[in-house]
């Protein structure tokens, strides 16, 4: 059991949150099950080790059930190479993604969910997650303990070189090339004890190059696992597989960000982390994060929309672009954490008092909604328009 930090934006401050997690890895072999009244689900075979990947949000504890982690096997990927000489810099502010969209136009994370049919245990995934629990912006202005609030991008400098990546995971991770430049910058800063992501965006190629776990070693990186995702393209990674993130889908595209929350828009689906999941994933993600069989439970990869009904007139701008994309867009559940837990990146534009205001929103004002209408292959994030 590892002790992981969480970072809670409140009213300008933060207050220090300490939570059990567990580190386990799913391995590759999945098997095809189908939930009554919910989207087709896909879960782990029984004996499969469970896998939570990180989030900032708390983790509760790991269920009995749960299995040890699969033993890491350390593999190299490219050669070393050394570092750029020019120095990243963060995607924050005007600066947005260098020109990138956060995935294509058709992709499943930028479609409209406002419309879509509430899922049939949408009131047992609610009840679960914590109807009366409150939702929180995992990012904000400032430093906490010594790190950013929130999960960073870095921009790749133009010729920057390919870094040796080792992985504890290599069998669900992609081999590469990872042009990360030895200064990105790392979930919870340098220091950071808790999930320690790596997201590095070359604007170039719009590539989204993500790392869990990340520990730079000299002109190298040491990781717990990694994905390599095209933001153009709709490709989903291969079913059972892991990503940077515990339902097997990229971070970038789920992440708050200042420079479009300052357009009053955010115009794609959030990232969302809920304190208990159920063995299974559904589309669009890939992998499960727990070997709890209860239905009741939500599985990776389940859409959650703000309801309509819910008044967010009287929140403040940055607030109000948060729960819009909620009720619009939705969110994506994409790992165990604290509950309601919302991510977006580090910027010191964003107001910490007026994300806090997202407090008033609780989970009873959400609902699960069926998405599985819009798949068109398993295999795709392309998703049908309404």
């Amino acid at each position: 059991m590892l002790q992981r930090t969480v970072r809670t934006v409140a009213a300008g401050t933060a207050f220090l949150l300490m939570a059990a997690c567990s580190s386990a890895r799913a391995g590759k072999d999945a098997a095809s099950a189908s939930s009554p009244g919910s989207p087709s689900a896909t879960s782990a075979p029984a004996s499969s080790p469970a896998s939570v990947s990180g989030s900032t949000g708390a983790s509760a504890a790991t269920p009995a059930s749960q299995t040890s982690p699969k033993a890491p096997a350390a593999t190299p990927t490219t050669a070393e190479t050394p570092a750029s000489t020019t120095p990243p810099r963060a995607a924050t502010g005007a600066s947005g993604l260098g020109g990138c969209a956060v995935a294509p136009p058709d992709s499943v994370w930028r479609t409209r969910v406002d419309h879509l049919p509430v899922s049939a245990r949408s009131a047992a995934y609610i009840a679960s997650i914590g109807s009366a629990q409150h939702v929180h912006a995992d990012f904000g202005a400032g430093l906490w303990d010594g790190g950013p609030i929130g999960i960073p991008i870095t921009l790749v400098p133009n010729g920057t070189p390919s870094a040796h990546v080792t992985f504890d995971y290599a069998d669900e991770s992609d081999k590469g090339p990872y042009p990360i430049p030895a200064g990105a910058a790392i979930e919870g800063g340098p220091q950071a004890s808790g999930d320690r992501h790596v997201i590095a965006l070359d604007p170039a190629t719009c590539t989204d190059y993500e790392l869990y776990d990340a520990h730079p070693a000299g002109g190298a990186w040491k990781a717990g696992s990694g994905a390599v995702f095209a933001l153009r393209s709709d490709a989903l990674r291969p079913a059972g597989w892991t990503s940077a993130d515990a339902a097997g889908l990229p971070i970038l595209p789920g992440l708050a960000r200042y420079d479009e929350a300052a357009t009053g828009t955010i115009d794609h689906a959030l990232r969302i982390t809920v304190p208990r999941s159920q063995s299974a994933y559904l589309w669009p993600a890939r992998h499960q994060a727990s070997s709890n069989a209860d239905p009741a439970l939500p599985p990776m990869g389940l859409r959650l929309r703000l309801k309509a009904s819910v008044d967010i007139s009287g929140l403040p701008p940055q607030a109000r672009a948060v729960a819009q994309a909620l009720k619009t867009y939705g969110a994506i559940v994409a790992d165990n954490g604290s509950a309601w837990y919302i991510s977006g990146t580090p910027d010191d534009h964003w107001s910490n008092d007026q994300l806090q205001r997202l407090g008033s929103l609780a989970g009873s004002d959400f609902e699960a909604v069926d998405e599985s209408g819009l798949r068109i292959s398993v295999d795709s994030g392309a998703a049908r328009s309404g």
